[in-house]
């Protein structure tokens, strides 16, 4: 599909009017949300990190995005409990269960490459980078089922930014945590590990990609990638990597694990997309955990109007 330049859109979700915001107006919010880290650290704050083997914890401070989808929330039971999450396990419900014991602290994310300040953060500076919201996303799997989930977080763009990207910088790449004390079950996972995931650099930029630390009102379960993931709203849900503890920006688009494991079905873009199918199924259509009936599946899962000028001019059936 070639995507031509459009005028101005509203932040529309291509659903009922109430679902959405004005674009004007998301653009304004974001730019308030960012004049509010001065008084950010007046906020109270919780966070200690799950225990091993503990529930998450309440976390505190955080705010309502107001440009959240209005779509009924999927139940956190369902969302906590069918998870791709191939290093504990194959099966839906496996890593519910076997990651009980994932030990996520003292944990750190590296950002390096083509930057002029790398460095190291650790959970505690990740927390208090910039005040946390709570974003009610649609999430789009690539099998076809969906959620709607309040994640807790912040854009990525603004721990980017600290390290100040180089000219040279034009994608960014991530990496996962890999252990296979803790992950016992990944030696039948059948993709490569430690699991590797990518952007272009104006993708990760984009407002709407999200760090993640937090889920409902608590941090994130370890199954749903406890301490720190990524969402990225627009993207199949494997382009959102879990537990992440390394963070590259380069020059070259990166490998991505699935890509790796079968580049016919899972592209490096993987934008969701009804009128490109699976080569085993359609993706015109989806089912939302908990619901019987299946739906339309939205063009860039409902936020074309945030998203869609990043890929002016492309073949999106070509760059899947």
């Amino acid at each position: 599909m070639l995507i031509k330049k459009t005028p101005e859109l509203t932040y529309a979700d291509v659903t009922p009017k109430g679902i959405y915001m004005g674009r004007r107006n998301f653009l304004l919010g974001i730019a308030a949300t960012y004049g509010a880290v001065a008084a950010y650290k007046k906020l109270p704050r919780l966070f200690a990190g799950p225990a091993v083997g503990s529930n998450p914890v309440k976390l505190t401070g955080f705010t309502k995005w107001p440009y959240s989808t209005t779509e009924k929330e999927t139940p956190i039971q369902d969302v906590t409990h069918y998870n791709n999450y191939y290093e504990f396990g194959t099966g839906k419900t496996d890593p519910a269960e076997n990651a009980k014991n994932f030990v996520t602290q003292p944990w750190t994310l590296s950002v390096d490459g083509e930057c002029k300040k790398p460095r190291k953060f650790s959970m505690d500076e990740i927390m208090k980078l910039a005040p946390l919201e709570q974003r009610i996303y649609r999430h789009r799997c690539v099998e076809a089922w969906s959620i709607v989930v309040p994640w807790i977080g912040y854009s990525l763009g603004t721990l980017l930014k600290l390290v100040e990207p180089t000219p040279k910088a034009r994608y960014v790449a991530f990496e996962t945590y890999y252990d296979t004390k803790q992950m016992p079950e990944s030696g039948s996972a059948g993709i490569r590990l430690p699991y590797v995931e990518g952007l272009r650099l104006d993708e990760a930029m984009n407002p709407l990609t999200l760090l993640t630390v937090g889920m409902y009102d608590e941090t994130l379960y370890n199954q749903d990638g406890a301490p720190v993931r990524l969402i990225v709203p627009w993207k199949y849900g494997f382009k959102s990597a879990k537990s992440l503890v390394k963070i590259r920006l380069v020059k070259d688009q990166p490998p991505t694990t699935w890509n790796i494991s079968n580049s016919d079905e899972y592209g490096f873009y993987s934008n969701v997309n009804p009128e490109v199918d699976h080569p085993r199924w359609s993706q015109a259509k989806e089912r939302r955990l908990g619901e019987f009936l299946r739906r339309p599946t939205l063009m860039f899962n409902g936020y074309g109007d945030q998203v869609a000028s990043m890929y002016v001019g492309m073949d999106l059936k070509k760059n899947f």
